[in-house]
């Protein structure tokens, strides 16, 4: 399970405008006391208010209210928002808050036992970049920015392209795909890409986040999207582990580290080179493949 990332946010915000805009929040029901970070203002004072505007900041989403007060939710890796009936009731572990209105109830729920999902409530614009990582928004940014946000500092792409202190609401999923389209390995440093390479990455990030806005969108007009996941079969490469690379054929290859995978194709990004995984690097040695032939014969044998 992955973190949703800028366009499942955009999707959650397109759908929820509809809902709440314009309608007053008649009360809020904590089913987890590890969810709220904030004590001031509390969060009592929001409920009576109606809603403002929403926003995106970074992989958040924020709630404005009369009074200029926030409703600021991260979601973190396994909470997702659900649309339910007026007063439906907090059932079980997963189910850590209600947003009350006139038309139904927002809930908040995350899976596992990890309580990860964040509530805060803010108070204007200085309190909404109290939490702001402060990574820029590819969609008014030029190349020189972005170029300038990448190179800061020496990263790998991937590295560069899912920190959010770098650019706003991307992560683990589309850095996959934003790569993949880019025929760029995700271990090649910033500084030293040339500069056709960063035109095809900054051309990249903007057709791909953009591509799955669109798609996610046109979904979320239909009905709330109460199945937000990071691996759809619509992808070119990320979660297609071992399944043909779209563009050239060749089986999509994996580095896992952490608690993260990264997905690209060896022969559209990597020059045919397959990248060792460090989790199995100190089993495998020297023995362990850089080639797609070499990692196909190792399979054979």
């Amino acid at each position: 399970m992955n973190m949703p990332e800028l366009p499942d946010i955009a999707a959650y915000i397109s759908a929820l405008e509809p809902r709440i805009v314009a309608q007053p929040i008649e009360r809020v029901r904590l089913g987890s006391p590890f969810l709220l970070r904030t004590v001031e203002p509390p969060i009592s004072s929001v409920e009576g208010r109606v809603v403002r505007e929403l926003r995106r900041i970074g992989k958040r989403i924020a709630i404005g209210v009369e009074g200029d007060l926030w409703l600021v939710l991260h979601l973190m890796i396994a909470g997702r928002l659900h649309w339910r009936l007026h007063g439906a009731k907090l059932a079980g572990r997963r189910s850590l808050a209600a947003f009350d209105f006139p038309g139904g109830s927002l809930v908040l729920t995350e899976a596992g036992t990890k309580h990860r999902a964040s509530l805060y409530v803010l108070k204007g614009e200085e309190g909404l970049r109290s939490i702001d990582p402060g990574g820029i928004e590819i969609f008014t940014s030029d190349l020189s920015s972005f170029r300038a946000a990448l190179t800061a500092e020496n990263r790998t792409l991937k590295r560069a392209l899912t920190d959010p202190r770098i650019l706003s609401g991307i992560g683990n999923a589309y850095s996959d795909e934003i790569l993949h389209a880019a025929q760029l390995s995700p271990i090649t440093l910033t500084h030293k890409l040339q500069p056709q390479e960063w035109q095809k990455l900054f051309d990249a990030t903007r057709g791909t986040i953009q591509l799955w806005m669109d798609r996610l969108h046109t979904e979320a007009q239909a009905g709330f999207p109460e199945n937000v996941t990071a691996f759809r079969k619509e992808m070119a490469v990320h979660g297609r582990y071992g399944q043909p690379c779209p563009r050239c054929g060749e089986k999509i290859q994996r580095i896992r580290y952490a608690d993260n995978e990264t997905n690209y194709c060896a022969r559209c990004q990597t020059g045919g080179k397959v990248l060792a995984d460090r989790s199995l690097s100190r089993l495998l040695g020297a023995d362990w493949p850089r080639t797609i032939e070499e990692l196909e014969a190792l399979k054979r044998r």
